[in-house]
């Protein structure tokens, strides 16, 4: 059974300009939403012990108190549990940031971005630099001992001058978590509609991402993703779930979920969730191939890579002879790890180029 759960808050003031999540500017609907989802949790959920709980969105941070406390309430939180609420830097008062702590919320997962100004203006952002190092400040007065903040590198007449001094003022506040993220231009974005000019290229980005690994490594954050570096003992618990491809509740409008072997979606639109938020918009029950292509995948995700002796048990798969052409083909970006194989950095890198030959039959 699940021991995680991820609950979509789909409101936010304004979308920026690269963003493609399903998010609504109708704060007048934050009352309605919250008894939608209580409807569903309550359905579906079995009150298992959650190991792991998280807000995300849109923006959690936009919803009163009161309401975030009905929502929390409803779930058994285990003892030692990471439970993490996304806020913004613009809308983080250090009384809020104590209420939530209050709450049981002990996890800050902050959209900050980057601190260049300029840059943050031309990505629709609302905060400044100075609102991000305002809402660490605050989050370690109410008692957050875990703070992750986000960085996108590739943005628009960014430079990697300009990114190495991201990564410094990062450093320098202190914190636990840092998700790093390559932009990425998507349909249902405004730049997916209007492409703006003075993008790094694919080689410029690809020297960004290696910068952030050497940089981040060096400041003694370590690689356990793709995107996520973390001091040790502060991985994100809750997103280890969805790469060690473990079962999880998602409730809430467009919530991705997967129990008892199906993966399910729910409606993307406020008014269809709203109207019946018992039924799934999608939910598809994997078979065997289907759950180990997703193992081999998301396994790849992880700076520990697969473990081949928990595919052996789920699946009977002996993966390192099932795929040996494979791993000597791509021996060097494939390494030997205690629980199996993983990518190295370069492999990371190219992983869209080598994931394929293993997903087929």
């Amino acid at each position: 059974m699940p021991n995680a759960c991820y609950i979509h808050i789909p409101f936010c003031r304004g979308k920026c300009k690269y963003c493609s999540f399903v998010s609504f500017n109708k704060p007048e609907l934050m009352t309605g939403y919250v008894y939608s989802l209580l409807k569903e949790i309550t359905e579906n959920y079995k009150d298992e012990a959650l190991n792991t709980l998280y807000f995300g969105g849109g923006t959690p941070s936009l919803l009163p108190v009161d309401l975030l406390s009905i929502l929390i309430k409803k779930f058994t939180i285990a003892s030692d549990a990471e439970v993490t609420i996304e806020v913004n830097p613009d809308d983080c008062s250090l009384e809020f940031l104590k209420c939530i702590r209050e709450l049981g919320f002990n996890r800050l997962s902050i959209g900050s971005q980057t601190f260049d100004d300029k840059l943050l203006k031309l990505i629709g952002r609302r905060h400044n630099s100075e609102q991000i190092i305002k809402t660490v400040e605050y989050a370690k007065v109410a008692g957050f001992k875990n703070i992750s903040l986000d960085l996108i590198y590739g943005l628009p007449e960014q430079t990697v001058e300009g990114l190495n001094k991201d990564l410094e003022k990062f450093i320098e506040l202190d914190i636990q978590h840092i998700s790093t993220y390559g932009l990425k231009i998507e349909g249902g974005s405004y730049w997916g509609e209007h492409k703006p000019d003075n993008i790094p290229d694919d080689d410029i980005q690809a020297d960004m991402y290696e910068m952030v690994n050497e940089i981040l490594t060096n400041a003694g954050f370590e690689r356990y993703e793709v995107s996520n570096f973390a001091i040790k003992g502060f991985e994100s618990r809750h997103n280890l779930t969805y790469w060690n491809n473990d079962e999880y509740y998602g409730f809430g409008v467009s919530a991705h979920g997967y129990v008892d072997g199906i993966r399910y979606s729910n409606y993307c639109t406020l008014e269809e969730y709203m109207d019946n938020p018992l039924k799934h918009e999608y939910g598809r029950l994997l078979n065997d191939k289907e759950t180990l292509e997703e193992e081999i995948f998301l396994g790849f995700r992880k700076t520990d890579g697969v473990n081949t002796e928990k595919i052996k048990e789920k699946f009977n798969v002996d993966f390192a002879g099932k795929y040996k052409n494979i791993l000597e083909k791509y021996s060097d970006y494939i390494i030997k790890t205690p629980q199996g194989y993983a990518f190295n950095l370069k492999g990371t890198m190219l992983s869209n180029e080598i994931l394929p030959e293993f997903l087929g039959d």
